[in-house]
């Protein structure tokens, strides 16, 4: 298997390090550098080779709590911002780490499209 290529694996690890500043890690999804406002930020990789980012970042001082969204990842890392998937909010930073978590799984598994679904509300 390479390196880069994503699996559908229930096991996911999780850890949220201490201070200001999450990291989290999740099973088979790249890890992106962190910019100034996030919480958590992957590649996820869907079962028909497609790349998403997956962003999850602290939005309160814009009046939208926190905000997980997925983006397409074209040539790279390279993404158009204005081309946002989906987006979710979250009202905590750990129900926003939650969701970043969920979210990246439902892609690797072939399921984003369910997953947006059940989070309308």
């Amino acid at each position: 298997m390479l390196k880069n290529e994503a699996v559908e694996d229930d096991q996911s690890l999780v850890a949220l390090s201490t201070g200001q500043r999450r990291g989290i890690e999740i099973a088979n999804a790249l890890p992106v550098r962190l910019q100034t406002l996030d919480i958590a930020r992957h590649v996820a990789i869907a079962p028909d080779g497609k790349r998403y980012v997956v962003a999850t970042f602290d939005d309160i001082r814009m009046d939208r709590d926190y905000i997980t969204a997925v983006y397409p990842q074209q040539n790279g890392y390279l993404t158009l911002l204005r081309l946002v998937i989906y987006e979710f909010s979250s009202e905590t930073p750990e129900e926003a780490a939650q969701k970043h978590i969920a979210c990246t799984q439902a892609i690797q598994r072939g399921k984003l499209q369910a997953f947006a679904q059940s989070q309308q509300g």
